[in-house]
């Protein structure tokens, strides 16, 4: 089922504002990652505002779905869209990486509600997801995990392992979602570790794979909805997505993985933002 025109507007208009706190926030912090925050807007608004079920006033909703953020570093895209959907105040992401604040550098758990996980070294997130997965199936339960991975992440052993025990036990309700921006801290993901053939990788291990542009709201959005209905077998969605989306200076530059703008970087990426969400919608 397509968006109706109206609500993918709606959708895109979010998720321009989730790009504007990013950057407001990486640029209060003075730290932070900002190319995989930015390209994995349009999927955190898509996950927040239209697909899963949750509730920012009960966010220990014995049934809500679990959202679990592996690649802990692209926070920012979490905190932001959580702050639009209403779990905490937006003033408070201007408190990102500040001592004592609730909004660490990588997510915490005992922090923050709905937190699921606290996360950190890469790699472990899909490890984690797999078992809560299995545990809600062993008890019957309804939730669907979802875990939002990095694609250089996938270097790691751990992780595999992960997909092993998804693919054995058909954890249908588990959902790995991949950012797949060809880019790590130290260059082109190809270069450093080639992980390529990625697709077929996930199905040796018996998963069912889809990709989509994570960067277009329509197919981001029809893509989880798809996986969502699949049965059988654990489910990967790779998000081929532009680093530093949103902002023409950041996009496609490896160097934007781990660093925030300065203050006048940063006014420059606002008036792209704001000059872009006055097109949103212009030609529907």
């Amino acid at each position: 089922m397509r968006l109706e025109p109206k609500r993918r507007i709606e959708l895109e208009r979010t998720a321009n504002a989730v790009r504007q706190s990013i950057i407001e926030s990486l640029v209060a912090a003075g730290s932070g990652h900002s190319a995989g925050s930015l390209d994995m807007a349009d999927v955190f608004t898509a996950l927040y505002f239209e697909v899963m079920r949750h509730n920012p006033k009960r966010p220990d909703w014995e049934e809500r779905d679990r959202l679990l953020l592996s690649a802990g570093h692209i926070c920012p895209v979490r905190y932001a869209a959580m702050a639009h959907a209403g779990y905490f105040p937006l003033e408070e992401l201007l408190t990102l990486r500040k001592l004592g604040t609730r909004l660490q550098g990588h997510p915490e758990r005992t922090r923050l509600e709905s937190l699921e996980t606290t996360s950190g070294p890469l790699g472990e997130g899909l490890a984690q997801g797999v078992g809560m997965a299995y545990g809600a199936k062993l008890d019957g339960k309804g939730f669907r995990v979802f875990v939002v991975t990095s694609d250089a992440e996938h270097q790691a052993g751990l992780h595999w392992e992960a997909a092993m025990v998804g693919g054995k036990y058909h954890l249908e309700k588990l959902i790995s979602i991949v950012d797949r921006n060809f880019i790590q801290i130290d260059g082109g993901t190809e270069e450093v570790m080639p992980l390529e053939p990625f697709r077929a990788k996930y199905e040796a291990f018996g998963w069912e794979v889809r990709e989509c542009n994570g960067n277009d709201m329509e197919d981001v959005v029809s893509t989880l909805r798809a996986a969502l209905e699949a049965t059988g077998k654990p489910q990967a969605i790779i998000a081929h997505t532009i680093p530093g989306k949103g902002v023409s200076f950041m996009e496609n530059d490896f160097t934007w993985h781990g660093k925030p703008p300065k203050r006048d970087e940063a006014e420059r990426a606002l008036a792209e933002l704001r000059q872009a969400a006055e097109k949103i919608g212009s030609a529907a």
